[in-house]
């Protein structure tokens, strides 16, 4: 009987979604060999980074998130000129502050004065009277408008990644699940019922199944994984909600609401962690009809010319207890980074890669990844408690 093959390369990178494919491209453009590894087929929609759009803005809740931000655009001009893709719009984004909104505006236009990002302020009046759809917003409403804000188109960006990570050579591998990983004598062993792979370096980007891959190295962290879901929605005159005329927006309240500009017809829209904790291996694809009530509630009061719904559509949200990404080393296993974006990710996966493949083939970076320290206080006491508004 033949034994499984044995793969040797520079970089293994387990997971193919948008961090994942990410780091495989950022490493083979450098002239790392790399071998991809996805349990599923490539492109498919169990997890996180598949559908038409994913919002990229520069106006977050702290410094540090703007500023990485603002890295995270020419991020997406990197892959353009290397691929020919263009996935980002910009639409323009407006964040809609209620009275005694749960979010407080103040830390949106402080860490945005911070980094020297312009922004208008403006008053429910005044968006209605610019944006006439939102024809139900109250007038102490308290708006940010950011010209910056627009879209990822998510699932041609990460074919636009895995495409360019193959140009460079790298080795994509998909419906390979990895059966173990382990660290000795300073390599990594990842095994596969295909084959074995030995590297220098591993990327783990598998989101809800993050546990699962650290298992080996004695690593896990508290994570909560949830079944999120989009919906569509039919308009009156979908010219009226085009790019030009419809910014994203984003409710900044809890509930969180958020949206964007006419897609085929039909504007999508979703809560923000809305939806209950789930096994990612177990979890049903049905859509949610109380999320779907909400939403549609929401909607029909704030915007004109909003119809029925057309469909809805499931993804997973895989959360740390304070909402920060991980980027970091493994203690037990310095060979081993974690990527992890914590259901925000997607509009920072280009600059995602690049830094991975920093880490991985400079052993440093110019960024200050503290906050997202695979050991801080959210990881490692039982007692922090979960705060998910961003």
């Amino acid at each position: 009987m033949t034994e499984p093959a044995t793969t040797d390369c520079d970089v293994v990178v387990v997971g193919l979604g948008a961090l994942g494919s990410a780091a495989a491209w950022a490493s083979a453009r450098r002239g790392a060999t790399v071998v991809g590894l996805e349990q599923f087929a490539l492109g498919h929609e169990r997890g996180a980074s598949q559908d038409h759009s994913r919002i990229i803005r520069l106006s977050y809740h702290t410094p540090g998130y703007v500023a990485l931000a603002k890295q995270a655009y020419p991020a997406w001009d990197l892959l353009a000129a290397d691929t020919g893709e263009i996935v980002v719009e910009r639409t323009g984004g407006l964040d809609l502050f209620p009275a005694d909104a749960a979010i407080d505006v103040a830390d949106y236009t402080a860490s945005m004065d911070a980094e020297g990002v312009p922004y208008e302020v403006l008053s429910g009046a005044e968006v209605r009277n610019r944006w006439p759809l939102w024809s139900g917003l109250a007038d102490d409403v308290t708006a940010l408008f950011q010209a910056e804000t627009g879209f990822v188109a998510a699932s041609r960006a990460v074919a636009a990644l895995q495409q360019g990570a193959m140009a460079h050579g790298a080795d994509l591998r998909d419906n390979t699940p990895v059966v173990d990983l382990r660290v000795e004598d300073g390599s990594v062993t990842v095994t596969t019922a295909a084959g074995t792979i030995r590297a220098a370096h591993a990327v783990v980007a598998t989101d809800a199944w993050t546990n699962a891959v650290l298992a080996p190295l004695g690593r896990q962290l508290p994570l909560t994984v949830l079944r999120e879901q989009v919906t569509w929605f039919e308009v009156d005159d979908a010219d009226r909600f085009d790019a030009d005329r419809f910014p994203v927006w984003i409710w900044m309240d809890e509930p969180s609401w958020y949206g964007f500009p006419a897609m085929d017809g039909a504007i999508k829209a979703a809560e923000d962690c809305g939806g209950i904790p789930v096994d990612p291996d177990t979890r049903t694809f049905d859509p949610d009809p109380a999320n779907e009530a909400r939403l549609d509630h929401f909607l029909h009061d704030q915007l004109g010319g909003v119809g029925g719904i057309r469909s809805s559509k499931t993804c997973l949200y895989t959360l740390t207890p304070d909402r920060d990404f991980v980027l970091d080393r493994v203690p037990e296993a310095p060979e081993v980074l974690v990527a992890l974006g914590a259901a925000h990710s997607f509009k920072f996966a280009a600059w995602f890669g690049l830094t991975l493949a920093q880490l991985t083939l400079d052993g440093t970076v110019d960024a200050d990844l503290s906050p997202f320290r695979i050991d801080r206080p959210a990881l490692t006491d039982p007692d922090h408690q979960p705060a998910w508004l961003v």
